[in-house]
């Protein structure tokens, strides 16, 4: 710990690392597992009901289930909800967006990683965000290399959804991982060049932009969970786990499996 008592990050050895990689990459078989089954009338419940058997009969732990009393295995936010949307019975409707985060716990470490989703077409400014916000994700993990600092990630993330005229979400950051789903250090989707912690090669962070079609501001909603945008207007939320290398960040998730979905659907 540092002087004022904060854990600071602790470097991944490559076994660990190679381990991440592993849970990650479930993930991201989870996810396109869903994007198959993403269409107007499917419910986020039964979304929900398939990731958990995908997860499980891949000899992995659906890692968001029961974590602080969470009730189910994916978080899934429709239009206005930004992230912990609690799978539900409403149907899906044709122009919604959803993101989808997923954890899991293969082999005692952590994956974790997240995708919108497109339900049928979509208006072309929702559209526009959803582009965005995955460039937004890119930009940052440019800056994921050692020597950079979390300020850098940070303004890469902001400096592109302002320019667009995006709200760039400040409550909710991304996060190292490992044995655990939270650990230091903390990953702002906004912040100055050249400022904050000064990264290392073996950290592990997932960094995930959440971008509003309006303004920053969020609530919370009464399920104690479900972060919706103050405006109700849409949002978008991608994440990836990576690690910081001297040259350029490895990115341990991957949305390869998801594309490949989405194209054959």
């Amino acid at each position: 710990m540092n002087a004022a008592g904060v854990k600071k990050p602790v470097a991944k050895t490559e076994d660990e690392i190679e381990l991440i990689r592993q849970s990650s990459l479930l993930v991201g078989k989870t996810l396109a597992e869903l994007a198959s089954w993403i269409k107007p009338g499917v419910t986020t419940l039964e979304l929900d009901r398939i990731a958990d058997e995908f997860i499980r009969d891949h000899g992995a732990y659906p890692g968001f289930n029961g974590y602080r009393g969470y009730p189910n295995s994916i978080c899934a936010s429709v239009n206005s909800a930004v992230v912990h949307g609690v799978p539900g019975s409403a149907p899906l409707k044709e122009g919604d967006v959803v993101s989808i985060d997923i954890g899991v716990v293969k082999d005692g470490f952590w994956g974790d990683s997240a995708y919108t989703f497109a339900v049928g077409e979509v208006k072309p400014d929702v559209r526009r965000l959803l582009e965005v916000t995955l460039e937004c994700l890119d930009l940052a993990v440019e800056q994921a290399v050692a020597g950079k600092r979390l300020g850098d990630i940070g303004f890469a993330v902001q400096s592109h959804a302002e320019a667009h005229g995006y709200g760039v979400v400040r409550e909710l950051v991304g996060h190292g991982l490992g044995r655990n789903l939270h650990e230091p250090p903390e990953v702002a989707n906004y912040g100055k060049r050249g400022t904050g912690l000064v990264l290392h090669e073996g950290w592990v962070i997932a960094i995930e932009p959440m971008i509003n079609l309006g303004s920053r501001h969020v609530r919370e909603m009464e399920d104690g969970w479900t972060i919706r945008t103050r405006d109700d207007r849409p949002s978008a939320h991608y994440e990836h786990t990576l690690v910081i290398r001297k040259e350029q960040a490895e990115v341990l998730s991957t949305f390869k499996w998801i594309h490949e979905a989405l194209a054959s659907k």
